[in-house]
């Protein structure tokens, strides 16, 4: 387990624990078994403390945890058949963002998600979850054929955002993730995004401009990275728990504001400690979603997703 910095005092009672039981298995005359359960119990409680009312900046912390399940991990146990599909057809396959054919719960449904690789190897692959221009238009390519066959579409989000760098931007990153979000008002199918990790900036609402969106309880979703609001506003990227607390990024926030509909539980200590509980969790939020929409009309879903975003920032504003 890799332990976030607000998580150091569990980390050194867990340690404790094991480095008891480590003693006894070496030692079988020991009996350790009474000093180990009462720091399992301290543990316990000190992460019950720890977790119960985080703040924004450590909410931040939480979802990037390394340990959370990424999109792979919700695509291989929740989905069946799934058949990826590559390139934009213009430039390249961008490997930070996956998508493809696939059933969930035995229904056909094109399945996009941003991924940001689980070890040094992975991550740079994947550019950490930062999509190019190209990813952006397999996402636009994608949407398309689900609108042509009637497929609906599942986002899964977990970005810092898109890729800032020249190449990117002379490929036209602004343009594509425009065309991506325009594509999501457009489609004539259910669209359900679930933010399980970081939603940041227009690299995530190019996927998450959808019918219905849920978070996990410990995710965020916002404008931009604490980091680079302090940066620009105080200039003093250190400043980015102050940013944190002013940008409303937590699921709470933003369920109170109406940007999302539903909160998705976390085990305690976050869905990294608690990963199939966290994944049937995600499962079971997004097929209540996918049966609110079932039966809708192309021209309600697109009505109802454009009326969805015109509605926002009309509600909460006082909270």
């Amino acid at each position: 387990m890799n332990y976030l910095e607000f998580e150091k005092p569990l980390a050194e009672i867990e340690g404790k624990a094991e480095e008891l039981r480590a003693m006894a298995r070496s030692n079988t005359g020991m009996d350790v078994t009474k000093e180990a359960e009462q720091l399992d119990r301290k543990a316990d409680q000190l992460l019950k403390d720890l977790y119960k009312d985080l703040t924004p900046w450590r909410k931040c912390q939480v979802a990037r945890h390394p340990e959370r399940p990424h999109s792979k991990d919700y695509i291989e146990a929740l989905f069946s058949e799934y058949t990826p599909l590559a390139g934009d057809r213009g430039f390249s396959d961008d490997h930070a963002v996956m998508g493809g054919l696939a059933r969930f719960n035995d229904q056909p449904v094109m399945v996009i998600g941003h991924e940001k690789g689980n070890d040094t190897k992975s991550r740079i692959e994947r550019n950490f979850g930062m999509a190019r221009p190209e990813g952006y238009r397999k996402a636009v390519r994608l949407m398309d054929m689900a609108h042509r066959f009637r497929l609906p579409v599942i986002t899964l989000i977990d970005t810092p955002g898109a890729y800032p760098g020249k190449g990117a931007e002379e490929r036209g990153q602004a343009e594509a993730i425009a065309r991506s979000t325009a594509k999501c008002l457009e489609i004539g199918v259910p669209l359900i995004s679930v933010v399980i990790g970081e939603g940041g900036s227009g690299g995530a609402v190019a996927f998450a401009t959808a019918n219905r969106i849920a978070m996990l309880e410990h995710s965020v979703y916002s404008v931009i990275s604490p980091e680079g609001c302090a940066s620009i506003l105080w200039k003093d990227a250190e400043k980015m728990r102050e940013a944190a607390e002013a940008l409303r990024l937590t699921a709470q926030d933003l369920q109170k504001l109406g940007v999302i509909d539903r909160i998705v539980k976390e085990p305690l200590g976050g869905a990294q400690r608690g990963r199939k509980e966290t994944i049937e969790a995600v499962g079971k939020a997004i097929e209540t979603m996918l049966k609110e929409l079932s039966g809708k009309k192309p021209e309600a879903l697109i009505k109802d997703r454009r009326q969805k975003f015109l509605d926002m920032g009309s509600k909460g504003l006082a909270a």
